[in-house]
């Protein structure tokens, strides 16, 4: 009988490290293990590099094949900025992708070198929510921190580098970043934010091996590591996805992506022109507020997270840390249109909508910037962690006007990490692997007619609503 060959692929996100223990020839999931992590409150939104560390330890050992997994791989949450001096150790905690303190330096950047151009050379016209503006935050207003800076790191760049020793990312992540593109890290936008290039790492080939555990840690040395990458980019392969094939998440954050054909560029800022994991591309749009923000609303309304009522005319815009899509990094929750008869079920179903409606206008440009036709019939594929719920399933059905498919599988971003180790036993594509698994199947939901009236509600309010949001109303 032939050894059963097993691979771990972890998923180091905002709120905590899952692991899971994968069949290599099957994909049936052995073993599982998690985490917590902890991020500041207040103005930033800050977490120590060491406890994601500690977390992937504890993660790994709770799937019971920590000491005998074949291979293994790290997908992190994007953007975050990790700060290392020469020793190895965090200068201070990693600023996170929903820290959103430096957008007067995304600002600035674009007004010095343009929008357009901006997009032209990294694929995006990078937010707050980038790394790139992170680093001249940074040095703007801790320089003393900046100085001792001997290497900077993604969240998954760093917990490989502890794994192996080696300093390496993938293209997916550093796409993420706002100083990388098809030819590597862009000269012109690191001067400009004043960041050697020595202190990053060495961008590897897709499929690539980043090294071996090394001794001394919760793993078995000598096990083969995968590049890992960012965490979109791993739910991508965790879903095997095809080019063209239309995918919203919902968890901490929001995004509607798919794996596109022809590089994208887009000089609004909507899509950003992120790599995938493989040799193509991954055009999204991202929202800060997502089920979290809808959860906060229920509770402020004393309801249930599916107690939600049809009708109403109240609008909800649940920007409560800001937002990046609209890219209005200073706004607040705004609500519009209370009447005498809106009931709390009618306006927690607008925070729903609300949440739901950036991602959802976002979709055609997605597709497009990909090289595919908006009007194909794709079923749209509902993921994250609010994807099961009743109330958010109906809003994506009546907002989208498409069938949605819920995959079957959990937990995508660490499957996609688990396909990358398998791939690099079996010689095949990371998502072929996840096809041969059929991370994908699950029930398809039948369309309903989009809802244009409540569509029309939100895009009315946010319009007229721009000068409370920290954008003049005409621009918006």
């Amino acid at each position: 009988m032939a050894e059963q060959r097993v691979v771990i692929g972890f998923d180091s996100s905002t709120q905590s490290t899952k692991a899971l223990a994968v069949d290599l020839d099957t994909g049936t999931v052995l073993g599982q293990g998690r985490a917590p992590h902890t991020v500041s409150t207040g103005a930033g939104r800050e977490s120590d590099p060491e406890q994601w560390w500690r977390a992937l330890a504890q993660a790994a050992a709770a799937t019971g094949w920590a000491d005998r997994a074949a291979a293994v791989s790290i997908a992190g949450q994007q953007h975050g900025l990790v700060t290392l001096d020469a020793s190895g150790a965090s200068v201070r905690p990693a600023l996170l992708w929903n820290d959103v303190r430096s957008a007067p330096q995304a600002a600035g950047l674009q007004a010095a070198i343009g929008a357009a151009e901006l997009a032209r050379r990294t694929g995006s016209v990078p937010t707050a929510a980038f790394t790139v503006p992170k680093w001249a935050w940074l040095r703007a207003n801790e320089p003393a921190a900046a100085e001792r800076v001997a290497a900077v790191r993604l969240p998954h760049d760093f917990l490989t580098e502890r794994l192996t020793g080696e300093a390496v990312t993938d293209r997916g992540d550093a796409s993420g970043t706002g100083w990388w593109g098809p030819d590597g890290y862009d000269k012109d936008v690191l001067d400009r934010i004043g960041l050697d290039p020595a202190l990053l790492p060495q961008v590897l080939a897709p499929g690539t091996r980043a090294g071996v555990v090394r001794p001394g840690t919760a793993l078995r040395e000598g096990t083969p590591v995968a590049s890992g990458t960012g965490d979109n980019m791993a739910a991508a392969l965790g879903l095997g996805l095809l080019p063209g094939q239309p995918v919203l998440s919902l968890g901490t954050s929001g995004t509607v992506y798919a794996v596109g054909r022809t590089r994208p560029a887009d000089p609004t800022g909507t899509v950003a022109g992120f790599a995938d994991a493989l040799g193509a591309w991954l055009p999204l749009a991202c929202t800060l507020n997502c089920t979290l923000a809808v959860d906060r609303f229920a509770v402020l309304l004393g309801r249930g997270r599916d107690e939600v009522e049809d009708g109403g005319t109240a609008v909800v815009l649940p920007y409560l840390d800001g937002e990046r899509t609209p890219d209005l990094p200073g706004a607040s929750g705004l609500v519009h249109g209370l009447r005498h008869d809106t009931t709390p079920g009618q306006l927690l179903q607008a925070a729903y909508d609300g949440a739901a409606h950036a991602l959802l206008a976002a979709l055609d440009g997605v597709l497009r910037a990909g090289g595919a036709d908006p009007a194909g019939d794709e079923p749209l594929l509902l993921i994250g962690g609010g994807a099961r719920g009743q109330a958010w399933q109906r809003t994506v059905l009546r907002l989208s006007g498409r069938a949605v498919q819920v995959p079957d599988a959990q937990e995508l971003v660490a499957l996609g990490a688990a396909a990358q180790a398998a791939a690099l036993l079996t010689g095949e594509p990371a998502d072929a692997v996840a096809r041969r698994w059929r991370t994908a199947h699950g029930p398809v939901l039948d369309p309903v007619e989009k809802d244009e009236d409540a569509l029309m509600r939100i895009g009315d309010t946010l319009r007229r609503a721009g000068a409370l949001q920290g954008a003049p109303a005409e621009d918006r």
